[in-house]
C-alpha cells in the first residue's frame, strides 16, 4: 500500500490514482467485497444446482447466468472504479459498506430470481448502483480532468437503474427480451464514458483483482463438489460411479486454476480495446467456473442423470474457449499450442457421449492430457 494510503483519513479528495504507481495491490476493503459477493454466486450456483436436480435445466441455466450478469457486473464496475480512484477515505469506506450490502440483498433473492421474481434481486441491485453513482458523483466533483468521464458514467448507470427497476413491470413475455437489452445497454456505458478521456486504471491491479476472483470462484466450485460429496454420503454411501466423478471433478478444477495462471496477463491491459475484451469476457469465465461446480454437485448427487453430465462438460468447454479466445485477440497464443485448445474443446464436448458414469472422469483427463501436452510443446520449442 503507498504511502498515502497507509493511514485512514476521515475525508480526503477523490482524485485519479497514478497508472504507473508501483507496488499496486489489492486492498483488505477489496478482498472483502469480493467475498461478499462470492456469497451471492454460491447462492447462484446453488440455484442452478437445485434446478438440475429438478429436471428443469434450460430455465435453470437461463436463470444462472442472468442472475450471475447482475453480480460480475456491479464487481466489475466497482473493481475499476477502484483502481482509478480508491482514496481509502471514510466515506468511500461507508460507500462500498452500501455496495457489500446490495449484494447481500441480491444474494439473498436469488431463489426469488430463479422464479421469475425480480424484486428482491432488483431492490439489492437498486443499492449496489446508487453506491456506484454517488462514488461517481464524488469523482467527477474532484477530479477536473476526468470529470466529463465521470459524469457520463453516473448518467449511464443512472438510466439502466431506472429501467431496471421498470423490468419488474413488464409482462411475463417480456421480460428476457428486456433483460437482454438492459444488458447489452450496461456493458456499453463504460465504452460511451470512456469516450470523454481514459479513466487511470492500474493494469497490475486489474490483472491482480481478476486473478483473485478467479481462485475465489474456483474455490466456491471446489466448496460445491464438496458438498456434493457431503450429500451422496448422506444419501445412501458410495459406488464406482461417484467415485470416479469426484476424482475427475477435482482434476477438472485443478487444470482450470492451472490453465488460468499459466501465463501472466498485465501487458494485455495497457490498450483500453483489449481491457474491454478481457474484461467482458471474464464474464463467461467466472459464470463457467462457478457452473462447473454446481454441476459437479448435481453430478454427484444423481449420478444418473444425463443432463448433468453435460452441465459439467459444456461450462468446462466455455471456460476453456473464451480463456484461449482472449489471448488469441491479444495475439499471444504461442504457434505450437494454437490447435491445442481447439482439439481440448471439441474432446471434452464429446465426453457426455461416454454415458453419465464416464463423462467427468474422461473430461478431467482430457484437461491433464492437454496440461502435459501443452508442456511438452513448451519445453520442445523453448529448449534447455
Amino acid at each position: 500500500m503507498s504511502e498515502h494510503h497507509s493511514t485512514l483519513h476521515w475525508r480526503r479528495p477523490m482524485l485519479a490514482r497514478s497508472r504507473d504507481e508501483h507496488h499496486r495491490a489489492s486492498t483488505p476493503l477489496e478482498a472483502m467485497f469480493d467475498l461478499v459477493v462470492v456469497v451471492a454466486v454460491a447462492q447462484a450456483a446453488a440455484s442452478l444446482h437445485h434446478g438440475l436436480a429438478a429436471g428443469d435445466p434450460a430455465n435453470a441455466v437461463r436463470s444462472y447466468f442472468a442472475a450471475f450478469f447482475g453480480l460480475w457486473w456491479a464487481w466489475m464496475n466497482f473493481t475499476w472504479f477502484a483502481s482509478a480512484y480508491d482514496n481509502d477515505d471514510v466515506p468511500y469506506r461507508l460507500t462500498v459498506f452500501v455496495l457489500m450490502a446490495g449484494a447481500l440483498v441480491f444474494a439473498a433473492g436469488m431463489p426469488d430470481f430463479a422464479r421469475g421474481d425480480l424484486r428482491l434481486p432488483v431492490a439489492g441491485y437498486v443499492l449496489m448502483r446508487v453506491a456506484m453513482i454517488a462514488l461517481w458523483l464524488r469523482a467527477a466533483r474532484h477530479d477536473a480532468k476526468g470529470r466529463d468521464s465521470a459524469r457520463r458514467y453516473a448518467l449511464g448507470i443512472f438510466f439502466c437503474q431506472c429501467a431496471w427497476v421498470a423490468l419488474i413491470q413488464v409482462p411475463a413475455g417480456l421480460l428476457w427480451p428486456g433483460f437482454m437489452t438492459l444488458a447489452l445497454l450496461e456493458v456499453m456505458v463504460p465504452v460511451w464514458a470512456e469516450r470523454k478521456g481514459q479513466t487511470s486504471w492500474h493494469p497490475g491491479h486489474i490483472a491482480e483483482r481478476y486473478g483473485l476472483l478467479t481462485l475465489i470462484v474456483l474455490g466456491e466450485a471446489v466448496t460445491s463438489l464438496a458438498l456434493g460429496v457431503a450429500a451422496a454420503h448422506e444419501g445412501g454411501g458410495w459406488d464406482g460411479a461417484r467415485l470416479a466423478s469426484v476424482a475427475g471433478g477435482l482434476l477438472i478444477l485443478l487444470c482450470m486454476w492451472w490453465l488460468y495462471f499459466d501465463r501472466p496477463s498485465q501487458h494485455l491491459l495497457h490498450r483500453f480495446r483489449t481491457a474491454v475484451v478481457w474484461g467482458y469476457g471474464h464474464y463467461f469465465i467466472f459464470g463457467a467456473a462457478a457452473a462447473v461446480g454446481a454441476g459437479l454437485g448435481a453430478q454427484i448427487e444423481h449420478p444418473q442423470a444425463t443432463i448433468d453430465a453435460w452441465i459439467v462438460a459444456v461450462p468446462a468447454a466455455v471456460y476453456l474457449s473464451v480463456l484461449w479466445i482472449l489471448f488469441v485477440i491479444a495475439r499471444c497464443v504461442p504457434r505450437y499450442e494454437f490447435w491445442l485448445t481447439p482439439l481440448a474443446v471439441v474432446a471434452l464436448l464429446l465426453c457426455p457421449l461416454l454415458g453419465s458414469a464416464w463423462a467427468t472422469p474422461a473430461a478431467g483427463a482430457v484437461l491433464v492430457l492437454m496440461l502435459v501436452i501443452k508442456g511438452w510443446l513448451r519445453a520442445r520449442t523453448i529448449g534447455p
